[in-house]
């Protein structure tokens, strides 16, 4: 069952579009505080507008940033704090698929960049406040295709021999392996980490790699779950009372799963962990 959120403050990054969107809607409808965050300024926007005229809330606020660069990342986290002084669910939703290597605002493999090491950092900036607003809760949108990947920590931007999926598959294994890693940081505090499959949904992700992989993703549409099913876990992780205390966990239809068994790995979750600081910044 889920809670009423009155009172709860919830940033959901990637809310412009699919899951992101249909999630922030429900946690409005809810009662939360949402706060928005995306990189266009008029997409972010008129959803907000959106969700306000569907919710009579005007606790509907809006972010922007291009999560794939650390800077907009600092930014947005300095903002976020001087609007708010709690934070009680923090959704870790943007990310993509590239199947042509790209690089971030910071020189970093897209993928990586955008799906892993932007939460990594979000997160560690925001721990701070999820703290002090405690029992608060992290969602960290994963994939099934997490049992795909490994972290390839002799090449993790793949400069030898670019691969789309394998990019996209470790970049999901690395979202399980640091909310397993987080967890254990946080056991004893009262704040939770938890990775979510929400399955294959009927969004625009993909969309962003040229008319061949438009043509195979929109075929696989006709199969494809809404984006506001899709959410439902989601927005249960952020406010269900069945799963208060629960950290650790890997989600699939709001049932705790067993991910892949590498993702349990704590040496290569601690590796990871470092690597990704000193990738970040955050271990200087």
């Amino acid at each position: 069952m889920t809670s009423s959120m009155k009172g709860k403050i919830c940033l959901v990054t990637g809310a412009t579009h699919g899951i992101g969107r249909e999630t922030a809607l429900a946690l409005a409808e809810l009662g939360a505080t949402v706060v928005l965050v995306s990189r266009s300024p008029e997409e972010t926007a008129a959803v907000a507008l959106m969700i306000q005229a569907k919710t009579s809330s005007r606790n509907i606020d809006y972010l922007i940033a291009d999560l794939a660069s650390f800077k907009q990342i600092y930014r947005l986290v300095d903002e976020f704090r001087r609007r708010y002084g709690h934070l009680h669910a923090l959704v870790n939703n943007a990310g993509g698929v590239f199947f042509r290597r790209q690089l971030s605002p910071d020189n970093l493999e897209m993928t990586l960049a955008l799906n892993h090491l932007s939460p990594f950092l979000l997160t560690n900036l925001l721990l701070d406040t999820l703290k002090s607003s405690a029992p608060s809760r992290i969602i960290t949108v994963s994939s099934l295709a997490h049992a795909l990947g490994r972290i390839h920590f002799e090449d993790l931007q793949f400069t030898r021999h670019y691969d789309g999926w394998a990019a996209y598959a470790q970049s999901k294994l690395a979202n399980v392996l640091f909310t397993n890693e987080l967890a254990r940081r946080l056991a004893g505090s009262l704040v939770t980490a938890n990775a979510v499959h929400p399955g294959y949904v009927a969004t625009n992700f993909g969309m962003n790699n040229g008319w061949f992989y438009r043509l195979i993703f929109n075929l696989g549409r006709v199969v494809a779950m809404s984006p506001r099913q899709a959410s439902e876990t989601i927005v249960y992780l952020a406010s269900s009372s069945e799963v208060e205390g629960v950290s650790g966990k890997y989600f699939v239809n709001k049932k705790a799963r067993r991910s892949s068994e590498i993702s349990y790995d704590a040496g290569i979750g601690g590796h990871l962990w470092q690597v990704s600081q000193v990738m970040t910044g955050l271990g200087r």
